[in-house]
């Protein structure tokens, strides 16, 4: 077990989900980072006209791809974290989430649908 690469889970409302590096951690380890953000209505909360908003962050180093972190706060979290877990704990990089076909209408479709860097 990478004690690294524990996945973490708080089964509040809204859920968070969290793993590996954060954005300022990526840093100060020395990393050059792309970030990637998404902030939407889940499709769920959408049709049943619910307001609540979900938020998803991926950390990647910029010259190896490879994912370093990832942050979720939305409904699901704690269950899409453990799957991104596996990916990311097997060295998973930007491009491996790319080529994922988006299981549609998902939450967790965003992780492989993030194409602009922040800023970008």
């Amino acid at each position: 077990v990478d004690h690294r690469l524990i996945a973490t889970a708080v089964f509040s409302q809204p859920s968070i989900g969290t793993i590996g590096l954060s954005e300022s951690d990526a840093l100060a380890a020395g990393h050059r980072v792309t970030v990637f953000e998404a902030d939407f209505r889940p499709m769920k909360h959408t049709l049943a006209g619910r307001a609540e908003r979900a938020y998803m962050k991926l950390v990647v180093d910029a010259d190896s791809d490879t994912v370093l972190g990832a942050h979720l706060i939305g409904a699901d979290s704690g269950e899409i974290i453990q799957a991104l877990a596996v990916a990311i704990s097997m060295g998973a990089t930007k491009a491996d989430l790319d080529r994922t076909l988006a299981v549609h209408p998902t939450s967790a479709e965003e992780l492989v649908l993030m194409r602009s860097p922040r800023g970008g």
